[in-house]
């Protein structure tokens, strides 16, 4: 079940909340809704390896535990805030502005791809303490999107 609550007129944020699971399809063509059509396969990637961590590395694709993205259109772009209820992880030193590209781990290697991707794919990319919340945001000039969500 997907449950999504449209922001109230004092607040700019939406929030979209999951049970769980690797069947992202509808829950990633809802917060792409608004996203300019050529950055939309980029953003589909970086949010759906966001959203896969958090299910199956948060919440151990535990069905009963959710995972609520917050999401928000601002003059410079867009912001995503992403939280599990799993136990966290010791989180990457906090990043603002993203570094060089982490290295991807050697070809054979069946995990590790995910931070590179977003740091690829996303401005900024931040963690809270506990590493159970990631924010990510994409730049994009105001002229390209519109300021309202579905």
């Amino acid at each position: 079940m997907i449950a999504i609550a449209l922001p109230s007129p004092k607040r700019n944020w939406s929030t979209l909340s999951f049970a769980s699971t690797l069947y992202l399809y509808p829950v990633l063509d809802l917060l792409l809704t608004t996203i300019p059509h050529e950055l939309k396969s980029e953003i589909r990637l970086g949010l759906q390896e966001a959203l896969v961590n958090a299910a199956k590395h948060g919440n151990n694709l535990d069905p009963t535990k959710t995972v609520v993205v917050k999401f928000s259109i601002t003059r410079e772009g867009y912001i995503w805030v992403i939280s599990d209820e799993g136990l966290g992880f010791c989180a990457p030193e906090s990043v603002y502005d993203h570094p060089n590209c982490p290295d991807l781990p050697p070809e054979e290697s069946e995990n590790g791809r995910g931070l590179s991707i977003l740091y690829q794919v996303f401005d900024r990319v931040y963690w809270n303490y506990q590493g159970t919340e990631l924010t990510l945001s994409k730049q994009i000039p105001r002229a390209k999107h519109q300021l309202a969500w579905i």
